[in-house]
Parts: C-alpha cells; sequence; structure tokens
C-alpha cells in the first residue's frame, strides 16, 4: 500500500504538475510498479524524482522523463514499437500497456537477460528482448509506429529514422554525452520533420551509429 500511495503522488506532484495530460500515460504510469525495476537496497528510493543507478553504468530513468517520452510517442494503443536501451525493463513495461507490441534492444546481455526473466515473472507478454547494437534498429521488424532511444545520441541515427512508418514518431535525446535536447522526430510525407521538447540528461547511446566506447563519436 505504501508503494502504491507513493505511485499516485508520483503521478500527481511530478507528472501533472510539469504538465503531462495524456491519461493513458498517466494511468500506465500509476499503476506499473516501478520499485520492482530497481534493486532492493534502492527501492526506499523507487518514486523520488530522480534516474536512479540499475549497475553496468546504466539508470533508470526519472519518472517524469519516462512520462514525457512516453507521451511524445502519441500511442493509441494499437501500434508496434522500438525500444532503444532496455536498461532495467521499467520504460518497456510502460511501452506494453499502451502499444500492441513492443520490441526492447539492449546491448549489455545481464541487463537484457535480467529485465526479460522480471517480464516473464509479471506477466509482460507483448515485449521481445532483443541483446543488439541498438544504433542498428531491428529492421527485420521495420517499420515500427513509434522508436524511443533512452540513451543520448550524438546526432538522429539515420538507421532509424528510415525504420518509421509514415506518420510514425522517433523520440530520441541527442547532444553530448553531458547534456542533450529531446526530440521528436516525425516520418511524414513529405519527409523527416524534428521538434524540440526539453532538456535532458541520459546515459550515451554506445554502437555504430552513436558514441564509441571510449567516448569519441562513430
Amino acid at each position: 500500500m505504501a508503494f502504491e500511495l507513493e505511485r499516485k503522488l508520483m503521478v500527481e506532484q511530478q507528472l501533472k504538475s510539469r504538465g503531462i495530460k495524456d491519461k493513458s500515460v498517466l494511468t500506465a504510469m500509476e499503476n506499473v510498479e516501478r520499485h520492482l525495476f530497481i534493486g532492493e537496497h534502492m527501492r526506499e528510493r523507487a518514486y523520488d524524482d530522480c534516474a536512479l543507478p540499475i549497475g553496468e553504468g546504466q539508470t533508470i530513468s526519472q519518472p517524469y522523463m519516462v512520462a514525457i517520452m512516453t507521451e511524445l510517442l502519441e500511442l493509441k494503443g494499437n501500434e508496434k514499437v522500438l525500444e532503444i536501451g532496455t536498461g532495467s525493463g521499467y520504460q518497456s513495461a510502460i511501452l506494453s500497456r499502451l502499444a500492441s507490441e513492443v520490441y526492447t534492444i539492449e546491448r549489455i546481455k545481464p541487463l537484457a537477460l535480467k529485465a526479460e526473466d522480471l517480464f516473464k515473472k509479471l506477466g509482460y507478454a507483448n515485449i521481445r528482448v532483443v541483446i543488439s547494437d541498438g544504433t542498428l534498429g531491428l529492421p527485420e521488424q521495420a517499420p515500427f509506429d513509434g522508436i524511443i532511444v533512452t540513451a543520448a545520441a550524438p546526432e538522429i541515427p539515420e538507421t532509424l529514422a528510415r525504420q518509421l512508418k509514415i506518420g510514425g514518431r522517433l523520440v530520441i535525446p541527442v547532444g553530448s554525452r553531458y547534456s542533450q535536447i529531446l526530440y521528436q522526430v516525425k516520418n511524414t510525407p513529405s519527409g523527416i520533420s524534428t521538434s524540440m521538447s526539453t532538456y535532458c540528461v541520459f546515459v550515451p547511446l554506445i554502437g555504430e551509429y552513436g558514441w564509441g566506447e571510449a567516448g569519441e563519436e562513430q
């Protein structure tokens, strides 16, 4: 009951107060048990207004950032979505309540396997985990209605934009390794359009079309 109350407060104080309006997003954030995606030693902080470490040098994003990125996907319920950067699996779980199919790519095998096991235990049957370089996308399952990237890219990867359906949305943080702007990218009949949302800070997107392990742009 304590965690349930904390989720309600999180939605009211961290999300609605900052302008998150999509009712389906708010409902998903209130119902998905974020504390189950965090190590037991950190669970008392599960609903804090911040990102938290999950091991392997990765983090679970701040609840507000999860909400705004999800809202920017503009999901209606019947979409096929690709997530780049499974991490803890929390963002995947949110997406699974708002889309019909969720594919999520994680390059760090221990995180991918841990998330996949948790999805099975919690009954998230519409999520498929892939261990791969997320910057390549998942061309064998493309095109997607939505693509969400939960790590920072030096620029918008064309590989991902090309895997969007016409009318599809890509949500991605773009900038330096230490400061980024969240973008919504749309694949329109007349070409790709972009709009900026908010400033943010994410771990770097590592891969062929992201950052190198040593910090250089690939």
